[in-house]
């Protein structure tokens, strides 16, 4: 609305605060806190608070456990970017968290490094506590596995000799040799069963585009009907490949997460 001379006349300011939020949300590579957008957005964080329960009821936001991130209400989600890419495999790996009710990760190969991009979970279904990072602990994780397992075996190689296999549990491999033939034996799906955390049995597939070298993975509490059992893993790898699928085709087609 202007008035004479173009000058703008009535504006409604809780248009422009939901714009505002809307605008940090979606130029976000990570779900964002509802402090994290006040401080970004200059507002306080009960007008914050306000505009994204409006923003949340019409869909345009979608609250996480771990911060909001759009919703599928907002336009953009018919684009592409990275918020986009985020909010799609967000909601893939919500939904297989929610079917095998275990906490999901998600990591990648990149700059010769691997790291967790993504992890979704419920109080009912805790993540295993990241105590050691990627860095000393890949051997460990069935998701640091799963991407080693299907590198080419010069950059294999020289991962594993620029990471010591660090012994994080009594189960974890040690051997260099042993490790490697492990890694030899089975890439459609690997686990960990305690290697990396007492308790905690994990189990990843690959997740790989044009360029992206990735895992897909899930942890539960270790115990006789765990993803180490026979018929229990085969369940489990079923639903992590088939969800595996869709977050390729996700993140092959948008733009790479950061």
């Amino acid at each position: 609305m202007a008035t004479e001379g173009g000058k703008p006349g009535t504006l409604l300011m809780s248009v422009g605060r939901a714009l505002t939020v809307l605008d940090c949300i979606g130029s976000a590579s990570r779900p964002l806190s509802a402090k994290s957008i006040a401080r970004a957005t200059g507002q306080s964080l009960g007008t914050t608070y306000n505009v994204l329960r409006t923003l949340a009821h019409s869909n345009y936001v979608a609250a996480e456990r771990d911060g909001f991130v759009l919703g599928p209400a907002h336009p953009a989600l018919a684009t592409g970017s990275q918020a986009v890419t985020l909010a799609r495999s967000r909601g893939i790996m919500n939904g297989l968290r929610d079917e095998v009710r275990a906490a999901v990760y998600l990591s990648r190969f990149t700059d010769g490094e691997i790291e967790v991009v993504d992890i979704v979970d419920t109080p009912l279904t805790p993540r295993v506590d990241l105590w050691v990072g990627m860095q000393d602990s890949a051997h460990a994780s069935a998701f640091g596995k799963q991407i080693l397992a299907a590198l080419d075996s010069n950059t294999r190689m020289d991962y594993i000799t620029r990471h010591p296999l660090a012994e994080l549990t009594p189960y974890t491999i040690r051997s260099p040799k042993e490790f490697l033939r492990e890694l030899e034996q089975n890439s459609t799906a690997m686990m960990d069963h305690q290697e990396y955390a007492l308790g905690f049995t994990c189990l990843a597939v690959p997740v790989s585009t044009s360029s992206w070298i990735g895992a897909l993975a899930l942890s539960l509490p270790s115990g006789p009907h765990d993803a180490a059992s026979g018929t229990s893993r085969a369940e489990y790898a079923k639903a992590l490949h088939e969800a595996a699928g869709q977050l390729s085709l996700v993140l092959g087609t948008g733009p790479d997460l950061p």
